[in-house]
């Protein structure tokens, strides 16, 4: 059964990705009531006019616009509280406004994950495919930590979100007093919101291709790697169970290939040396091709083994997020 549902969205200078990307929103294939909540927090483009002429063909695109900076708030926390709190429906969809629904039935299908227990849907956020090495990088990266939090999901232990593809309820929101608690970091209003709000009873998953968003990549290394420094920053914070078992599997990836050649060098035993990497090869690599196939990223699979090898390099480059402070710009 489909219920009324509040698409919430935060745009600061984002008028050209508003052109490309909200029609796709708008022209969702939902036969329930449903709004679209644009925050125009501050923009000094174009996008309140862009966002006028919106508003004469779809009546249900609902405009909040924001003219004053909120201070001691960082980030998009407080034009995120003041769309969320505008929405006039229970049932919560959130993306960002670089994002573009994959089809006209992605507010149907995240709707979908709700049963009468659930408060909180998980969406996968894509890239868009684009020729080069980094794109192939950025995707991979972006698969793999969506592998991590869609699986501890489905096991019980949900711990983050993305905020391009992220559902729950306003009910949620309000009792948890909003972002009342991480309203002093940068970021977080995805990620570490989830993780503090989501159990093993009230969070669901959506996986269907129809379902994901897609957005822009980023086109060079440094910028990509400040966008993962702003996530690592926040990481640091989740509950001491995820931070575990999310770091036992860094060291994992960043250790077994050192392991594998200091064990080839101070050990005889190479057939049991390959066996044993061989079995971890295989089997990760059945998992991998299997996720890639429901993500819609099996075009990533034919790399695997060069991904493999290059996450010892990622957690190299991501290093510095430990001490980095993090930008306070959420755009």
């Amino acid at each position: 059964m489909e219920h009324p549902v509040s698409v919430v969205i935060c745009a600061r200078d984002e008028a050209n990705n508003l052109v490309t990307n909200l029609p796709g929103v708008l022209v969702q294939q939902y036969s329930t009531t449903h709004e679209i909540v644009l925050v125009n927090d501050n923009s000094e483009d174009e996008s309140k006019y862009l966002l006028e002429e919106f508003r004469k063909s779809f009546k249900n695109l609902n405009v909040v616009s924001l003219t004053q900076e909120a201070k001691m708030i960082n980030g998009k926390k407080f034009p995120l509280s003041i769309g969320i709190k505008s929405a006039k429906y229970e049932t919560l969809l959130l993306t960002d406004a670089d994002c573009v629904p994959a089809s006209e039935h992605w507010m149907r299908l995240m709707q979908d994950g709700y049963n009468d227990n659930t408060e909180i849907v998980l969406g996968y956020g894509a890239y868009k495919k684009k020729p080069g090495i980094l794109n192939k990088l950025i995707r991979f990266e972006t698969f793999q930590t969506a592998l991590q939090y869609l699986s501890y999901a489905l096991v019980g232990l949900p711990y983050m979100g993305v905020g391009r593809n992220l559902s729950y309820k306003k009910d949620v929101f309000i009792r948890n007093k909003g972002f009342s608690s991480i309203n002093q970091m940068p970021s977080g209003d995805d990620d570490l919101f989830i993780n503090q709000v989501a159990n093993s009873k009230n969070t669901a998953i959506v996986v269907d291709k129809d379902a994901h968003t897609l957005s822009e990549p980023k086109t060079t290394f440094n910028n990509w790697m400040n966008q993962k420094y702003r996530h690592y920053t926040t990481s640091k914070y989740y509950k001491p169970k995820h931070s575990i078992l999310l770091g036992l599997f860094a060291i994992s990836q960043f250790l077994v290939y050192p392991l594998l050649v200091t064990a080839l060098i101070l050990s005889k035993e190479y057939i049991l040396i390959a066996s044993i990497w061989g079995a971890r090869f295989l089997i990760q690599g059945i998992v991998l091709r299997s996720t890639m196939k429901k993500l819609n990223e099996l075009d990533l699979w034919p790399w695997y083994l060069f991904f493999d090898l290059w996450s010892i390099f990622y957690y190299l480059f991501t290093l510095p997020s430990v001490w980095k402070a993090p930008n306070k710009n959420w755009s």
